[in-house]
C-alpha cells in the first residue's frame, strides 16, 4: 500500500517537472546583455 503510494507520488513528481521544463520555458531578459553574446 505504501510502497504503491510513493510510486505514484515519485511518478506525479517527474511528471510536473517534465512538464515545467518542458513546457514552461521562462524567457531571460538581461539588461546587461550585449549584440554580440548568445543571450536566449
Amino acid at each position: 500500500m505504501i510502497q504503491e503510494i510513493l510510486a505514484y507520488l515519485t511518478l506525479a513528481i517527474a511528471v510536473v517537472f517534465l512538464v515545467r521544463k518542458f513546457f514552461f520555458k521562462k524567457k531571460k531578459t538581461d539588461n546587461n546583455c550585449g549584440d554580440d553574446c548568445n543571450c536566449q
